[in-house]
């Protein structure tokens, strides 16, 4: 049997999502033409649908400007949401470009602890060395052993090199190494994990600042990325997890995971209407090639249930 190819995965994880906004928009469109009360139920459905208050209003009103008044069919409504969602997502699909020079090009990684943080950076990390990267990683979230050892049966799986410290030992002393390191071998990429304790916000913006400073004494430029991992099942809460985070550490761009098997696959788009961080990739899985570059037209068809 051959193996699902990235849409018909992306349609797999999406499928709660896609079911519940065409149930909601199917019963939106109930009249054959786009008036104000067909508008304000597609507006509910949208809001249903984790899309959040400001992209439902905005895409409520780009149809009211282009369709209002006409007669429109339910997949012609889901087609036309189709095509907002894409205007939305488009402008924050980035993918993460290895352009660092000196190399290597250092990205800190963060978020919460069973956000999918560590496996997401192998899933980078196989990412990058598809694409005939130099990859290594460094084992900065130090506080938990599982973490460590997690990373380092991953680097082994991905075959990359990693660094790695005791448990309780200083974070930027492991990153410190991993750039020294890196620079002498020849790495493009450096992939640092990062602990994902958001109890204490102090005790890790301090943590987050000293190993700024210590990638700062070897690279002025570093660290280049500071990607925020976000679990899509946590709806709200993963959007608060951005507020938190841009303040703590400065994030540069999200990857959002396990949209698989989730109803809250809308937070993608009400995540790029809301911040307008750049969305670097997203994953509908725990297999090391779950994670693909961001796809936006795609993933606004998938999202609408559009084949």
């Amino acid at each position: 049997m051959s193996k699902p190819s990235w849409t018909e995965r992306l349609f797999g994880g999406f499928k709660k999502t896609s079911e519940r906004l065409s149930e909601n928009l199917a019963e939106a469109v109930t009249k054959a033409k786009l008036d104000d009360a067909t508008l304000d139920d597609v507006e509910d459905a949208l809001i249903m649908s984790d899309l959040g208050p400001s992209a439902a209003a905005r895409i409520r009103e780009r149809l009211k400007e282009k369709r209002f008044g006409l007669e429109i069919s339910a997949d012609e409504l889901k087609q036309a949401v189709a095509d907002e969602i894409a205007a939305i997502l488009r402008p924050v699909a980035k993918p993460l470009e290895i352009t660092a020079f000196p190399r290597p090009q250092v990205l800190l990684v963060i978020g919460v602890n069973g956000s999918g943080k560590t496996t997401t950076i192998a899933k980078l990390a196989h990412l990058f060395v598809e694409d005939d990267y130099n990859v290594m990683l460094a084992a900065g979230d130090t506080f938990r052993a599982a973490a460590i050892g997690q990373l380092q049966t991953w680097a082994d799986r991905v075959g990359v090199p990693i660094v790695r410290g005791p448990e309780g030992g200083d974070p930027a002393s492991i990153v410190f190494d991993a750039v020294k390191e890196g620079t002498e071998i020849g790495t493009d990429v450096l992939i640092v994990d990062t602990a994902g304790r958001l109890q204490n916000k102090r005790e890790l913006m301090d943590e987050l600042a000293k190993i700024r400073k210590v990638l700062g004494r070897l690279n002025p430029e570093a660290p280049h990325d500071v990607v925020l991992v976000l679990d899509a099942t946590n709806g709200q809460n993963a959007l608060s997890q951005i507020d938190v985070f841009k303040e703590v550490a400065g994030v540069t761009g999200l990857v959002m995971t396990k949209l698989d098997g989730t109803a809250r696959g809308g937070v993608l788009v009400q995540a790029a209407e809301k911040y307008g961080l750049p969305i670097h990739a997203i994953g509908v899985g725990e297999k090391i090639d779950d994670l693909r570059p961001f796809d936006p037209a795609l993933v606004a068809r998938v999202i609408a249930g559009i084949a």
